[in-house]
Formats: C-alpha cells, sequence, structure tokens
C-alpha cells in the first residue's frame, strides 16, 4: 500500500536540526515538554510493567557455541546498555535504557537453541527464517511470547581464525520493530569482545571490510548490535548533522554502527544517539516501564497544514491531534542516493491544541527526496505521513506538490468518498489560474470520465500528441487494485514522483502490463517519465516495441524518475511492463506519468 502524501518544512543549514529553535536549548526545551506530556499521559497508569530485553542463542547441530559466549555476550549487552543510558539522559530524558533478564544467581538469562541444518545450510538471505523458527519454540517453551517482546539473536554462522586472523559470515544482519515488539539479528564468535575496543593491534582480515584491527572490528560488530537493536525497537535510519559530526560523532542509526568506541582507540569521537531517536524511544515500554494503551489503535490526525519557502528552507505549520496524546513529532529528510541513511531529522513538540511548526534544516543541493513526518503518540504508536520534493542545485527547494497537496484535502477527500458533486464545489472554489485549481480539475476529470475506448490507431492525423492514457489499450493488468488512468486509485490520487505533478498518467502496480495496438496511427515517438509515487517499493520499468525491448531502466526506487522517448517508427504495437526490482512487489506503484504519443 501506497502511503499518505504530506510534505514537510526543511531548509539547508545543518544547524538547526533537531530543534525547531535550534541548539540544545531547543531540544531542552523540548525534551522537558515531552516528557511532561508522557507524565500526564501514564499518572493513571495500571499497566507498569518491567519488560525485558530477551537475549537468544543459535548454533547450527554440528558446531558449538562459540568459546566463551556466556560472558562476552554478557559484557557486549551492559556496554550497549550504557551506551542508550548516557544518551538518553544526555538528550534531556534521563538515564532511561532497557532491561536486561537476569536469574536469581545475578547471570544474564541467555536462551539456547539449536538448529536442523549444519553450517552450509544456511544463507545470509535465506537462513532468517527456519533460525527464527528454532529460537520462537524455545521462547514459547520459556514461557515467553516472543511476538510480542524484544528479542536479539546471536547465530554462529561466523568463520573465526584467531591464528591466520581471518573472519568472515553469512549470519542474517538486521532489525526490525516497534513498542509492541521486535527482533534483532546478530552474530557471535570469540573475537568479539567489549575489551578489545581499545585495541589498535592485531590487525585482522575482514571478509567484508578488509584489513582491519581487532579493535575497529569490534566496533563495526558491536556497534553492529546497538543499531540493529535500534531497528527492533522502532529506530529508522537517520543520520547525524555536520555539527554534530564535528562534535559528536556518528549517529548510532546512520553509519554509527561503524563507529562504536572509536574513542576508545583514539580514532575518533565515536557515536551518539540523535534527539530524535531518543524522543522515540522515551515511550517505548522497555524505557519507560510503561505499557499503557500498547494494544490501543489510535492514529494522528494532521489538518489545516500550510506550507512556505525562503531560498533554502521551507516550513510547515498546522495542527495534529490523536485519541492518544501527541507528544512530540519527527520529520525525517531523505535525499535521494543511500536508501534513507543520509536523513536527517528536525522536531517539535506540539502546542495545547496540537499546533505545531518544524523547520528543517540539510537540504542535499540538486537532489529529489522523500519527506516523512512521525507523530509520536504517548502510548509508543507512530503515524507517518508523507511526500516528495525537489532541490535545485542552489539548494532552493520546490515545493509545489506540497502546497497542491495541502490545498487539496478536503477536495481529496471528498474525492475518496466518490461525493463528485462536493468535489466540484470545492474545486470551484480554488483560486483561477492556480496549480491547486488545474490538478484538481485533472484528478475530477479523470473520476468522472468512463474507461478509455479510443484506438491510438483511431486518432484523428490532425491530432499531433495525445496522452497514452486517454487511449484504450488492448490489455491492460495491474499487481494491485485496478487498472487506472489519470490519478492513483486511492485517496492520494495525485500524480507525484520525484517531487514533480503530473496531471496525466497510467497507474502501473507491478506487475504491470499495458498493450497498445498502433497499427495505422502513424505515431514517431513515445515520450514521458516513469517513476513510484510514495515513500517504498522498487520497480524496473520495460518498453517493447513489436516484441523487441526498446527501454528497460535499472531498478528505480521512489524519489527517482527516469525520463522516456521511444522511436515508433514503423512499429505496430507497443507494451508497457513494470516489474518488480528483485524484492517482491509490495508497494510497488510503478507509474507511468505524462506519457504520450506525438506524429
Amino acid at each position: 500500500m501506497k502511503y499518505p502524501v504530506l510534505l514537510i518544512a526543511v531548509s539547508v543549514g545543518l544547524s538547526a536540526c533537531p530543534s525547531v529553535v535550534g541548539g540544545a536549548t531547543g531540544a531542552a526545551a523540548q525534551a522537558e515538554t515531552a516528557r511532561s506530556i508522557l507524565a500526564a499521559y501514564r499518572s493513571t497508569d495500571s499497566q507498569q510493567v518491567q519488560k525485558k530485553l530477551h537475549i537468544i542463542c543459535w548454533r547450527t547441530r554440528e558446531r558449538d557455541f562459540p568459546d566463551g559466549y556466556r560472558a562476552r555476550l554478557r559484557g557486549i549487552m551492559e556496554d550497549i546498555r550504557a551506551f542508550y543510558a548516557a544518551e538518553m539522559a544526555r538528550n534531556g530524558f534521563g538515564r532511561l535504557t532497557f532491561s536486561l533478564d537476569y536469574d536469581a544467581a545475578g547471570n544474564l538469562v541467555i536462551h539456547e537453541a539449536v538448529g536442523t541444518g549444519t553450517f552450509d545450510d544456511y544463507t545470509k538471505k535465506e537462513g532468517g527464517r527456519p533460525i527464527r523458527e528454532d529460537c520462537w519454540r524455545v521462547l514459547r517453551a520459556a514461557g515467553i511470547e516472543p511476538d510480542q517482546e524484544t528479542v536479539v539473536i546471536f547465530t554462529n554462522l561466523a568463520k573465526w581464525d584467531p591464528e591466520a586472523r581471518t573472519f568472515s559470515h553469512h549470519s542474517p544482519y538486521m532489525g526490525s520493530g516497534s513498542a509492541r515488539g521486535g527482533v534483532a539479528w546478530q552474530l557471535d564468535h570469540p573475537g568479539l569482545d567489549v575489551r578489545n575496543l581499545a585495541l589498535k593491534e592485531p590487525l585482522i582480515q575482514d571478509g567484508e571490510y578488509g584489513r582491519i584491527s581487532l579493535g575497529k572490528h569490534n566496533s563495526i560488530f558491536i556497534g553492529g548490535i546497538a543499531h540493529e537493536l535500534g531497528h527492533a525497537l522502532g529506530l529508522p535510519h537517520c543520520r547525524e548533522t555536520q555539527e554534530e559530526l564535528r562534535t559528536r560523532g556518528t549517529a548510532l542509526m546512520g553509519s554509527g554502527n561503524r563507529t562504536y568506541g572509536d574513542e576508545r582507540r583514539g580514532e575518533g569521537l565515536g557515536t551518539f544517539l540523535t534527539f530524535g531517536s531518543a524522543l522515540r524511544l522515551a515511550s517505548h515500554p522497555l524505557f519507560s516501564g510503561s505499557a499503557k494503551g500498547l494494544g490501543a489503535s489510535a492514529e494522528a490526525v494532521f489538518s489545516d497544514l500550510a506550507a512556505s519557502a525562503d531560498h533554502h528552507a521551507f516550513t510547515v505549520a498546522g495542527v495534529v491531534t490523536s485519541a492518544v496524546p501527541v507528544y512530540a513529532l519527527v520529520a525525517y529528510l531523505d535525499p535521494e542516493g543511500r536508501d534513507d541513511y543520509d536523513a536527517c531529522t528536525a522536531t517539535a513538540v506540539p502546542q495545547r491544541g496540537g499546533s505545531f511548526v518544524i523547520r528543517c534544516q540539510e537540504l542535499a543541493a540538486g537532489k529529489r527526496g522523500t519527506l516523512r513526518l512521525c507523530a509520536l503518540l504517548a502510548n509508543g504508536a507512530v503515524s507517518q505521513i508523507q511526500s516528495q520534493y525537489r532541490v535545485d542545485k542552489s539548494g532552493k527547494p520546490d515545493i509545489e506538490a506540497m502546497q497542491v497537496s495541502f490545498a487539496l484535502t478536503p477536495f481529496l477527500n471528498a474525492l475518496d468518498a466518490g461525493n463528485l458533486p462536493l468535489a466540484g464545489t470545492l474545486l470551484d472554489a480554488l483560486p483561477k489560474g492556480g496549480s491547486a485549481r488545474r490538478y484538481a480539475a485533472a484528478l475530477l476529470d479523470a473520476s468522472a470520465r468512463p474507461k478509455p475506448s479510443l484506438s491510438p490507431a483511431a486518432v484523428p492525423a490532425e491530432v499531433k500528441s495525445v496522452p497514452l492514457s486517454r487511449l484504450a489499450p488492448v490489455e491492460a493488468r495491474v499487481g494491485w487494485g485496478r487498472p487506472t488512468y489519470d490519478r492513483l486509485p486511492e485517496r492520494d490520487a495525485l500524480l507525484i514522483a520525484g517531487g514533480e505533478l503530473f496531471e496525466t498518467g497510467i497507474y502501473a502496480h507491478a506487475p504491470a502490463l499495458h498493450r497498445y495496438d498502433l497499427s495505422g496511427g502513424a505515431w514517431k515517438r513515445l515520450k514521458g517519465t516513469c517513476g513510484l509515487p510514495g515513500q517504498y517499493g522498487s520497480v524496473v520499468f520495460v518498453i517493447r516495441t513489436d516484441g523487441k525491448e526498446a527501454l528497460r531502466t535499472g531498478v528505480l526506487k521512489p524519489g527517482r524518475t527516469q525520463d522516456v522517448d521511444i522511436d515508433l517508427v514503423g512499429v505496430s504495437q507497443i507494451e508497457l511492463v513494470t516489474e518488480d526490482g528483485g524484492d517482491g512487489n509490495r508497494c510497488d506503484w510503478g507509474t507511468w506519468l505524462g506519457i504520450r504519443l506525438e506524429r
């Protein structure tokens, strides 16, 4: 599914992140206000809990657990626990951190699971599911429901030769979760030990990172545990600002998994937790000790949104409301190019009544990007809305798509409800000659228009250019929903990709095929753009002319578009195809944008 459209304020210098006001004072004030909102919500809490992080070690049937694993993992997890506590305190929330599970003798509880296969039977990509099933059986036998807890899985899918000083692995290495529960995948081997973080020697040969010190190797993999645990706790990727890079080091949820403990070797500032990440953790039951409303269904609603821009910035003001209090907002500004690792954050705390103003910095000049705004609810839930934007080479943002989206909110609601007369009334109330009115008119026309019935071959010769979306395909099928033209088949019907708005287009969720008969039409070119609206998904676009491949894009993700210009001289048939990007078709909202035939 595609997610709702929203665009937020961003500006180009780094200093304003992560605070609306800027600097430590702004963050401190936001932390204080956020804490007061959380405290008021929990004041009647009858669900105080002491959730614990659960650790499980898994091995293949023919291998034992790595030497000394219990003592080493205890040291590692207590070090990471202390890191989170120190960073939460620095960000203004006190020494909040996760609890570990200890037995009556004071030993860290580490559950053990054994797989049915051998070392070579598991791969990094495919080994996760059977390992998870092995681990979940063990945890459930111990009275733990893992889907409702936060779990770290350590595998022994690593090769460590202390004599040759070589290392490689093929373990699953990832994390995902929310306040309700999550899982982080890690590996273990005898060379991982917090005491090694300080070592500049010996040098080892790492199968992925090359020749590095044992200390740096530990920074990468112990930092990886802290990073993937962050994902299991519900933290998305985000990076540090340039000022933070100079004064604090690298953000844990950016590339900070590779710098954890660097300061212990005198090789840098190490890793830190951004204010936005600390805000999100403040409502997690593992940190807060409260489960109030954890299972409740709640969603924040944004209204009265308005956007403005200056040369290097744009700002959004609005109102956010929810049945469960919203205690903070975190905006993620994600330029194209590195998935979401480069996302800078901006934060705000809503005033009484829900009004807020948020202004971010660090716009990447000359790039398009995605802006995600997350409303943090006091019960640990997160509501997210997002959209795309463009920035020219001078750093000036193009926010036309944002402003149109905001202006058309009531119109889009009426359109989604199927109330075309009300949508028409709202259209008439929009300023004449403005962008919002133009795109609203295109959407209303697309919603009221019957399916195209005119063949490309039957278009009168005097028509020199025609949108392909107005013509009847011989065959049309899509991977989700129904074939739709000049709009998307959901509430956010606007055609937006790469921060640009389009009046015409063909919805083609992968896998999709649209085949057109051009016989006798004397068409010369097919022109337009292809891309993905929304935040997620990956698609390959293909065009065939008379069965021959005339275009095959690389894998395109949201925020990226590619122009189309195909020679049609002598061509009788064209096929527009969208394929998934190799990772399944979830959220693969491929769309042919402004695609047209020309004579």
